[in-house]
């Protein structure tokens, strides 16, 4: 049975106290939410602005970090066929744009727009047992894009998790969390992170909001 985190808890990956023992060779770590819905019965994550509705859109990221707590390479600029400027791509950082780690062992399965539906909204599998030593620690992020332009921030967001299961399908851990008062004007949240640690792999629950929606921002402390 998975494990219910709360806030600053942390666990072994690989093996839980009730003496159940999980496969780390492939980790999926699964983000869902909802969108608050308002009294009127619409979302809040909708706003009217004329006869266009302003997209939701929460996106998944995660940084690699070495031993420094640093991302090492944050990869190159690619010019696109439409002459458009992708940054970041193909380096440390997995996002929207830079969907899958050059290694191959850590990638984004996809970008769901809405959040719609049950289950987990994106998904970032890694493969932990098979990730170079030099990293050390992976923090996993979720922004709300152009969140600042569309009002829209972790105060309307409502069912929030993220969870860790193993390469059997086995959930290991869930940390959950809903928007309210304190989430208002924070378009982005640090919610997990998994860590070395006697040779093994801890994780973290974290859930600290930032009121950036900007990835170079989140970054720069990295």
């Amino acid at each position: 049975m998975a494990i219910n985190l709360v806030k600053g808890q942390t666990i072994d990956l690989r093996k839980n106290d009730k003496g159940e023992s999980f496969d780390l060779s492939s980790v999926t770590i699964g983000l869902g939410w909802d969108v608050r819905k308002s009294n009127g019965g619409g979302f809040l994550g909708k706003l009217f602005g004329g006869a266009e509705e302003a997209e939701y859109d929460l996106d998944a990221i995660a940084f690699l970090l070495d031993k420094n707590g640093k991302v090492a390479n944050r990869g190159y600029a690619k010019q696109t066929a439409n002459g458009r400027t992708i940054n970041m791509f193909e380096g440390d950082v997995i996002y929207f744009n830079s969907m899958r780690h050059p290694s191959g062992h850590i990638w984004l399965t996809g970008d769901n727009r809405t959040g719609a539906g049950e289950g987990d909204d994106e998904q970032i599998i890694v493969k932990l047992d098979s990730l170079d030593p030099k990293y050390d620690r992976i923090l996993f992020l979720v922004a709300i894009y152009q969140g600042r332009k569309n009002n829209q921030h972790f105060g309307m967001v409502e069912n929030a998790f993220i969870r860790a299961i193993d390469s059997h399908g086995k959930e290991i851990a869930k940390f959950s969390l809903s928007g309210d008062s304190t989430y208002n004007g924070m378009c982005s949240m640090t919610f997990a992170e998994v860590y070395r640690k006697d040779d093994t792999w801890k994780f973290r629950a974290i859930g600290d909001p930032h009121s950036t929606d900007s990835l170079s921002e989140l970054l720069r402390n990295y």
